[in-house]
């Protein structure tokens, strides 16, 4: 049914280009571009007759996109960017965003004229690293602090407010729109792994969402970032009472949203235009072990008192 759908969709919307990802499998596998609806037809037999050569009790399931064709490009390639999030509760809805995040880069120079090559268009490091000029040494990944200053020296103090505020808003909103029908227990917790993409018109699009990601590490920065982060996570939990419940910064992650907007004097304050305000953490200093010493020291202090 939802595949009819989709042909209405394509319909009314000819000459776009569009994605389609398998739900279950990630790092890249499985996904392809396409313009023509033969081509994803084409696909569907395919996949058909291997489902009936494998036995398999079931199709896979895909999904397809709007594929985001004017990327905004940093050296003429195309980037991806993942951050990391921490609901802790879902109603009321607590939402902790962690400062250290990273830019995914393509190896090769952005072109809609080959949607077939994933070089170009997929920016897993999992795809990049099998391409044929792809240097271990430079990796293709920055830091979103370093994000955050390019864009501040390319486009100014302003432009990098907003597009860090769409970020967290986009957060903010993907999660609230889920919050009725997410099961609330009080023992759980998720880490979610957001995967953002700002257009040439510097709006922000949200890619996925992928719960439980990927914390293999490819590089010692990739080590130390996901270590931190974990780390702080169960910090976060705070399974030993240490902490008083009230911090809005626990190491690198900071308080987002608490069923509502959070203010901090950590951070530059952003008007969301609902008459509330809240900060961008994201690729700011993450001086995690100093802030983590500073907190224990207080939540000590208050607790003997």
């Amino acid at each position: 049914a939802e595949y009819h759908i989709f042909v209405e969709e394509f319909k009314r919307n000819p000459g776009l280009v569009w994605i389609m990802k398998p739900a279950a499998k990630s790092q890249g596998k499985g996904i392809f571009l396409f313009r023509k609806l033969k081509d994803i037809i084409d696909w569907k037999k395919s996949e058909n007759q291997l489902n009936n050569d494998s036995n398999k009790e079931a199709p896979e399931t895909y999904v397809v996109q709007r594929y985001i064709a004017n990327p905004y490009l940093i050296g003429g390639r195309k980037f991806d960017v993942r951050v990391y999030v921490l609901v802790t509760s879902i109603a009321p809805l607590k939402i902790w965003i962690y400062r250290n995040g990273f830019a995914r880069f393509s190896n090769t120079r952005y072109s809609l004229d080959a949607i077939s090559d994933s070089f170009i268009h997929l920016t897993n490091v999992a795809i990049q690293k099998t391409a044929p000029d792809y240097d271990p040494e430079k990796g293709c990944k920055w830091s979103c602090q370093d994000l955050r200053q390019y864009l501040y020296a390319k486009h100014g103090l302003e432009v990098v407010k907003d597009i860090f505020l769409q970020i967290d808003l986009t957060i903010i909103r993907s999660l609230q729109s889920v919050q009725k029908i997410i099961i609330n227990d009080k023992h759980c917790f998720e880490a979610l792994g957001y995967d953002i993409l700002i257009d040439d018109q510097l709006k922000v699009w949200l890619i996925e969402i992928n719960a439980s990601p990927s914390f293999t590490a490819t590089s010692k920065e990739d080590y130390d970032l996901k270590y931190g982060l974990l780390t702080d996570v169960f910090n976060i939990l705070d399974m030993e009472n240490r902490l008083t419940g009230n911090e809005k910064r626990i190491g690198g992650f900071d308080l987002l949203w608490h069923d509502g907007a959070v203010h901090s004097d950590d951070a530059n304050i952003i008007s969301n235009g609902a008459n509330s305000t809240h900060n961008s953490f994201l690729g700011c200093v993450n001086n995690r072990k100093t802030q983590l010493r500073h907190i224990y020291t207080q939540a000590s202090s208050k607790k003997i008192s």
